[in-house]
């Protein structure tokens, strides 16, 4: 039985059901109010500034992805692999504009299995992807139920957008919200990403 690739299955099955559970009303509202136990106390520390707890949030959902990526995936392996499959890429370019027929035959054998290496590598980066949203997703579906409780006239400042409310279009139809969301993810999580040496993928 091959393990690896029944554990991906797994990883994929699982991530469709939680991506899913977005569009299930009862479903998004059972868990944004059962998440509400927990992160709902954030609304009393920070009763008009909403945009602070998104950053904590996606603070914590940076930290999260991070460490699970970190001790789930061999980056070396990964970056072994990369770096085999760029100059192998090279090796064969050359060849073919060389037109030494013999030379690209014998690359051609090995590029199925630099292929199926590949993918095996894919692969292996995608498990990670279940755990990484048994935490995202409750927590975006919290904010989801929580935003339209508070007061979502609170502005944030963005560069060159400029002042949006937490629930006006930012960036076509992004809500201010979800963008405010994947700044301080993106960034945060490029310094976890350093500090802790898995660079990318």
């Amino acid at each position: 039985m091959d393990v690896g690739k029944h554990t991906g299955t797994i990883a994929i099955i699982v991530s469709m059901g939680l991506l899913l559970s977005y569009g299930i009303t009862p479903v998004r509202v059972g868990i944004g109010g059962t998440m509400d136990t927990l992160f709902g106390p954030l609304t009393t520390v920070f009763p008009k500034s909403f945009f602070i707890i998104i950053l904590i949030l996606s603070t914590l959902t940076a930290l999260y992805s991070s460490l699970i990526q970190k001790y789930t995936i061999d980056y070396e392996r990964v970056q072994e692999v990369q770096q085999r499959m760029k100059e192998f890429q090279k090796e064969f370019r050359e060849a073919q504009l060389s037109e030494d027929e013999k030379k690209i035959k014998k690359l051609e054998a090995k590029r199925d299995r630099m292929m199926q290496e590949q993918l095996e590598i894919s692969r292996e980066q995608f498990k990670p992807m279940a755990f990484i949203l048994l935490v995202s997703v409750p927590i975006f579906l919290w904010l989801l139920f929580k935003l339209p409780l508070v007061h979502t006239t609170q502005i944030i400042v963005f560069p060159i957008i400029g002042e949006k409310g937490l629930m006006d279009a930012a960036l076509g139809p992004i809500p201010a919200w979800i963008l405010w969301y994947m700044l301080c993810s993106l960034s945060i999580s490029q310094i976890i990403r350093k500090s802790l040496n898995i660079g990318g993928i």
